[in-house]
């Protein structure tokens, strides 16, 4: 079984910088794309960053240029580094996993908040 372990979350001041942390465990697959999403209260969860097993990067929009996201399959562990962070910034932050190729399984982690004060 996979699990998913996030770490990182607080509450920082508008203009702040903060960095998130997911570590996987159990059967990683060479084969797989890790990603981070948010959900804000009252709103869906929409897809924040993805990173492909050959590390290439994507972004939602409105973070371009403020996030990065990077892992080290080495630890199975996947980052988000979020700058310049807005209130409208703020959500329970989720790491995911698509484990394999098609069809793959897909993982959640429980979960991390994040605050941004204004």
């Amino acid at each position: 079984q996979v699990q998913l372990v996030e770490s990182g979350g607080a509450l920082v001041p508008a203009g702040g910088s903060l960095s998130l942390s997911c570590a996987a465990s159990g059967t990683i697959f060479s084969i797989n794309t890790m990603a981070w999403y948010r959900q804000a209260p009252g709103k869906q969860r929409e897809l924040v960053a993805t990173i492909t097993n050959i590390g290439y990067p994507g972004y939602k929009n409105s973070v371009k240029g403020r996030f990065t996201i990077s892992r080290d399959n080495a630890k199975n562990t996947v980052y988000l580094q979020m700058n310049s962070l807005k209130p409208e910034d703020t959500a329970v932050y989720y790491c995911n996993l698509r484990n394999g190729g098609e069809p793959y399984d897909e993982y959640w982690g429980q979960g991390t908040q994040v605050t941004v004060s204004s």
